[in-house]
């Protein structure tokens, strides 16, 4: 039988199979989106920019990304998908050649204490492995080298069925070795707790003695438990327990009670508050707990294991004279170079791989970084690029990768790293879609996507399409302000004083001394992993008497709230509002607001009526009494100025400026909040938009204008540009001018070039990350650090301003 010759190698011309290289958006409406149609191409780079709230990340993450993993999660069981996040269909007419979506978001990682950058990446369980199998002496399986994992040992009988009327007895021994320190239980911290910041002990329970934030008198799961629980006598004196009340106050294990009928536990306080308080990540508490948990509680290192979480025996193993536990806390850099010189061919695909991942953190700039680094310590930034690096090695093609600006919390000299990256994903025949304010990633796009031309109900609309010629020469917004380079400042402020740190050395600082000017814009520059926020936040928000000089942070943390939460609720606008309607219509505060006693009874004052479709997505439904306004009738019949509550949360933040700074409705406290807001550029906000519907660059600002209601005379903003258009930036230099104008000293750690060179003075720290950092390499003007071109920094601002 002769051989079969194939004759024709190549595809019929015209199949129908290439005709699919667009990803197809039509009348997409989520949001802010006014049914918005594009065809964004297959395998190339798409750049979507436009001003901050103007519907890039609802075109984005909420339609093509949300539709995609939508329609994988379909492809799995029901009973699989009922374990699955439950993903509603976008509000979007069609939506055509999608391709696998991997979401690469700035979403901060896991608070959990117990993980680190280790556990995240995968890295720390290859690690395990490897001192499983080449670690002397040899102590177990990988489990005794995770921090994680406790030691138990158990026995006992258990009976085993035989068949009809047999069964027989057996003795059974368990154990497990773990590698978790006793003494800390793997947080690598123990803590001491200072009682008089927990409660006033000259008062009685009765009396109000608890001084824990939410600890108040009505609480019946808090004081009402104490008071109530029968082994206190809740109308003595702290002080004057007896022995045993005392011990059952403090210390008592877990016991049943009832309380007003109903079964409750019963436990110590001091348990209690470790339990509630100390379990979770400090950097995740909101900020009044932060605040009493750094008041009450004294964290140290754990004297047992030094820190590193581990037990002796874990910390006994070693290869070549290294343990796990040096091995985590090497900077990544050096770690790599450790890896890549052990040479075992038994364990050379683990080798490889480990070699493979710890290299792409060197390649992606965080090699710096130690494996047992918590991770909810990163930067937004960080925590992205950390979620990249199990990508970058990934074999699967025809993928559609989505980055939420990437480049944050990068300096100018690791832009291009990151470009660099991007164009790789692409090159292996990948989809990229990024959501970017940077012009030097806008460079790189195949094709640029602008939204606009304004933000919030003025966004949401398609201004052009193209290449980014075309954008330049298109006079959108973005386009106009695309070559916009910022003037070096030549007139800067004199200093009114200075915050001297001394021998500043958390982190990888090297003892650094530095004057902080103040009455002055201060920017704090350097390439990532060089020390700005060891210094700003573990030196400078720690210096004794920094509380006394009124120090506000505004960090990067994420904005919490749920769909109930708006702009007028987080910034307490709502309280003077509420209490003018009061005023005005002679009744309770209480009845305007959709969490109390104004809410309407049928959807409980959300708007909407939830169903839930188990392992479907969940419908919402208007409900029908209300008819979304949340409230129920008799509340609307109250007016301030000729207007409902529910038509007050409608209005803008501009809108409602004008309406509570005169005439009947004018309500001076309300009206500064609203000036705050409109100042920091979002004056197009709707009072009651649900703070999930907001940008990323839109919290970012709202926690400032929230923040700039405090009596403070020092500033301190951790990149405040994160998330703002090109646009936007002047009017932020704008406000940080004001600040620093109306007696205010304004410290910023920024990577951005025109908030440099509008800088007062610079601090620059280096020359590089990790332990090749940590010392102040130059204090001055701008002008000089561009005429001096001395640091990374220097360069980059002096092609920038020379552009």
């Amino acid at each position: 039988m002769s051989k079969a010759t194939r004759t024709d190698a190549q595809p019929p011309a015209g199949h129908d199979a290439d005709s699919h290289d667009m990803i197809r958006v039509h009348g997409a409406r989520e949001n802010n989106l006014k049914d918005v149609s594009i065809e964004i191409p297959k395998r190339r780079l798409t750049v979507f920019t436009g001003v901050s709230g103007s519907g890039k990340s609802s075109l984005v993450f909420g339609t093509i990304a949300a539709e995609s993993q939508r329609l994988i999660n379909e492809t799995y069981s029901a009973f699989l998908q009922g374990f699955m996040p439950t993903l509603a269909r976008p509000e979007v007419d069609v939506l055509d050649g999608l391709t696998t979506a991997i979401i690469v978001d700035q979403q901060r990682m896991g608070g959990d204490i117990r993980s680190t950058v280790g556990t995240a990446t995968d890295a720390n369980a290859m690690l395990r492995i490897l001192f499983s199998r080449l670690g002397k002496p040899y102590i177990g399986s990988p489990n005794a080298f995770s921090f994680n994992v406790a030691s138990v040992k158990a026995s006992g009988a258990i009976t085993v069925d035989r068949g009809a009327d047999k069964s027989k007895a057996e003795k059974v021994t368990f154990s497990r070795t773990g590698g978790m320190c006793t003494r800390c239980e793997g947080r690598g911290t123990v803590s001491d707790i200072d009682l008089t910041q927990l409660y006033d002990d000259s008062k009685s329970i009765a009396e109000g003695a608890f001084t824990i934030p939410g600890w108040k008198s009505d609480n019946v799961w808090t004081v009402g438990l104490y008071a109530q629980s029968g082994f206190l006598d809740p109308d003595k004196p702290i002080r004057e327990f007896t022995k045993k009340e005392m011990h059952d106050f403090l210390h008592r294990g877990p016991s049943k009670v009832k309380v007003n009928g109903v079964n409750l536990t019963y436990e110590g306080l001091i348990p209690k508050i470790q339990k509630s308080f100390l379990s979770k990540d400090k950097e995740s508490l909101q900020p009044h707990i932060r605040a009493f948990v750094e008041r009450a509680v004294t964290f140290a290192a754990c004297p047992e294991c030094g820190g590193s979480r581990l037990s002796e025996a874990a910390r006994s193993s070693k290869i070549k004279g290294i343990s796990i536990a040096d091995a985590c806390a090497m900077q990544i850099s050096d770690l790599t170079e450790w890896v890549r010189g052990l040479d075992e061919p038994s364990i050379a695909p683990l080798l490889t791989t480990l070699q493979r991942t710890l290299d792409s953190f060197v390649e992606i700039g965080l090699g710096y970084l130690s494996l047992d680094r918590p991770s909810g310590t990163l930067s937004g930034g960080e925590a992205q690029r950390v979620k990249m690096i199990r990508h970058l090695g990934s074999s699967l093609t025809d993928v559609t990768y989505v980055f939420d600006e990437p480049t944050i919390g990068l300096h100018p000299h690791d832009i291009q790293r990151m470009n660099d990256l991007l164009l790789r994903l692409r090159d292996k025949g990948n989809t990229v879609l990024v959501v970017e304010h940077k012009p030097e990633t806008i460079a790189i796009a195949d094709h640029v996507v602008d939204l606009g031309p304004g933000a919030g109900t003025e966004g949401g609309t398609v201004c052009f399409e193209g290449t980014v010629g075309g954008l330049r020469a298109a006079g959108t917004v973005t386009g106009r302000h695309l070559d916009d380079r910022a003037v070096l400042k030549r007139n800067v402020r004199k200093p009114a004083g200075a915050l001297e740190i001394r021998g500043a050395t958390t982190h990888n600082l090297r003892g650094v001394d530095v004057d902080i000017p103040l009455g002055a814009l201060v920017v704090i520059t350097g390439v990532a992993g060089s020390g700005k926020s060891s210094l700003v936040h573990g030196s400078l928000m720690k210096r004794p008497g920094t509380a006394d000089e009124g120090v506000v942070a505004i960090d990067q943390g994420a904005i919490r709230g749920s769909r109930r939460s708006n702009p007028a609720t987080y910034t307490g606008l709502l309280d003077p509002v509420r209490k003018a309607f009061a005023k005005a219509n002679g009744v309770k505060p209480g009845l305007f607001s959709a969490n109390s006693e104004g809410a309407c009874p049928t959807c409980n004052g959300a708007g909407v009526i939830y169903t839930d479709l188990a392992m479907m997505a969940g419908v919402a439904t208007t409900c029908d009494e209300c008819e979304g306004k949340r409230f129920e009738a008799s509340v609307l019949t109250h007016h301030l100025g000729g207007r409902d509550i529910s038509e007050v949360l409608a209005m803008s933040v501009a809108e409602a400026g004008e309406f509570f700074g005169s005439g009947e409705a004018r309500t001076p406290a309300a009206h500064r909040i609203l000036d705050r807001l409109a100042d920091v550029g979002l004056g197009y906000l709707r009072l009651g938009q649900p703070l999930t519907t907001l940008s990323g660059g839109e919290r970012q600002r709202l926690k400032l204008a929230t923040h700039m209601g405090e009596k403070g005379g020092v500033y301190i903003l951790d990149e405040p540009t994160t998330g703002l258009h090109l646009a936007d930036v002047e009017q932020l230099l704008g406000l940080l001018d004001r600040l620093v104008d109306s007696g205010k000293s304004v410290v910023v750690i920024e990577h951005h070039q025109a908030v440099m060179a509008h800088a007062d003075w610079i601090i620059d720290l280096g020359p590089g990350a990790g332990h090749d950092g940590g010392r102040i390499v130059f204090e001055g003007t701008p002008a000089d650090l561009v005429a001096a071109r001395s640091t990374l920094t220097g360069e980059h601002l002096a092609a920038y301003v020379g552009g």
